[in-house]
């Protein structure tokens, strides 16, 4: 299964270096010297690239690829999702720590069992993270906090909400 990793934000410079916003807890491995990754271009296409260097930069991380040579080519590729293997995931072996794919097409259920949605996706923002979970109303976005999700049952395909009064009700 392949994960997002990162996201290109822009061309850097003029010798195709990219500007990329970081979507993986482990970056020096999976922007690591001849590390390769899967690139989905805006337009559905796909390519390989290959990691030629790699340096943090303003918050982002400044990336050069193989194949990418010139701004022009650098700018074509703004907007790109570069994904990774989860066979190049180490094991995880704390409990209280997941990978985003774990999450993923969980059940959501309240503490009571009722079940409330699905886990879509998992948003990682300066605040902390959120569940996106798709409900029958729409989307609900709930703080991935102890407090709000107090069990994560990967291998039971479940996570139980503990929402505080008001964070499901629609409209």
């Amino acid at each position: 299964m392949d994960v997002v990793v990162g996201r290109v934000a822009k061309a850097h410079g003029i010798t195709g270096e990219l500007a990329v916003d970081v979507r993986t807890d482990s970056p020096e491995m999976r922007f690591a010297i001849g590390a390769t990754m899967q690139a989905k271009l805006r337009d559905g296409t796909s390519r390989s690239l290959t990691v030629s260097a790699a340096r943090p930069h303003a918050g982002r991380l400044l990336v050069r690829f193989e194949e990418v040579v010139t701004r022009d080519v650098a700018e074509s590729l703004r907007g790109t999702l570069l994904l990774g293997s989860t066979d190049d995931l180490p094991p995880n072996e704390d409990p209280d720590e997941f990978y985003d794919h774990e999450l993923e097409g969980l059940t959501a259920e309240l503490v009571d069992g009722t079940k409330i949605g699905t886990v879509k996706e998992i948003v990682h923002g300066p605040g902390g993270e959120l569940l996106v979970v798709i409900r029958d109303s729409g989307e609900a976005l709930i703080p991935f906090v102890r407090e709000i999700v107090p069990t994560v049952d990967v291998r039971g395909g479940r996570v139980v909400i503990d929402p505080p009064e008001g964070l499901l009700d629609a409209d």
